[in-house]
């Protein structure tokens, strides 16, 4: 660390600590060269996330976008807000896990789909009308049917003992 007095690189680190929001540690230097104490902060550095559009342009993952277009699909079903943020939080765990910077748009419409399905079978057919633009109707019932398989092949839910 170059000293702001003398301009030395020769320090030594007096004391560390958290800075009070825990975002980054804080630490007391003291110059070799010229006694001069001064504080650095060292913290992680966070690279966005960035998501690859279908026309190929990037941007910015935006959580808010997301929230909005999940929101739309959920309206007037028994969906809660904590369930949403808590599907958005899993998405962006596994998007980040896959230790790329990068992520394609229809690899996050999968996610989505994938957590959605859990919660809400009418949120998640809304969902992939969109996600999946829909051509036509056949289209629609060939989502449903595969809902509706898919859950024949789940074992049965039992009530209680």
């Amino acid at each position: 660390m170059k000293c702001p007095n003398c301009e030395s690189n020769d320090d030594r680190v007096v004391d560390s600590r958290p800075s009070d929001d825990g975002s980054s540690i804080r630490r007391r230097r003291e110059c070799l060269t010229c006694g001069t104490r001064f504080t650095t902060y060292e913290k992680i550095e966070d690279m966005p996330l960035m998501v690859i559009k279908k026309d190929g342009s990037r941007q910015a993952f935006d959580r808010q976008k997301l929230l909005i277009g999940i929101m739309k699909s959920c309206e007037k079903r028994p969906v809660t807000t904590r369930q949403v943020e808590d599907l958005i939080d899993e998405v962006e765990r596994a998007a980040g896990n896959a230790l790329k910077r990068e992520i394609s748009s229809s690899d996050i419409g999968e996610l989505v789909l994938k957590e959605l399905r859990g919660i809400d079978e009418v949120a998640y057919i809304r969902f992939a009308s969109v996600y999946r633009a829909f051509r036509d109707i056949r289209s629609f019932i060939e989502e449903i049917s595969n809902l509706l398989q898919d859950e024949g092949d789940a074992p049965a839910k039992t009530e209680g003992p």
